[in-house]
């Protein structure tokens, strides 16, 4: 199992994105349960960022949607950075 860390600046984030996009709220709970178990799990698309953002991984909320992760695997942490469309690239 792996622990999922949000802290006050990405709850901020997420707030201000389900505001706009509440028909995602749904989905991204089950991402969440998902995340938890297997990070891996083929659904969610996740993916190394390249550029200034290398770091960090990037989780498919659906096609237009994202969430950038930073993983501590060994720790099996699972930071959360941001929420967004590809504009947080």
């Amino acid at each position: 199992m792996y622990e999922l860390i949000l802290d006050e600046n990405y709850i901020k984030k997420e707030r201000k994105f389900f505001k706009k996009h509440p028909e995602l709220l749904d989905r991204y709970k089950k991402l969440l349960h998902i995340l938890r178990v297997d990070p891996f799990y083929p659904s969610l698309r996740i993916h190394k960022l390249k550029g200034h953002l290398q770091e960090y991984h990037s989780i498919s909320i659906n096609i237009s949607y994202r969430v950038i992760v930073n993983f501590i695997i060994k720790e099996n942490k699972i930071i959360f950075i941001d929420i967004g469309g590809h504009e947080i690239y």
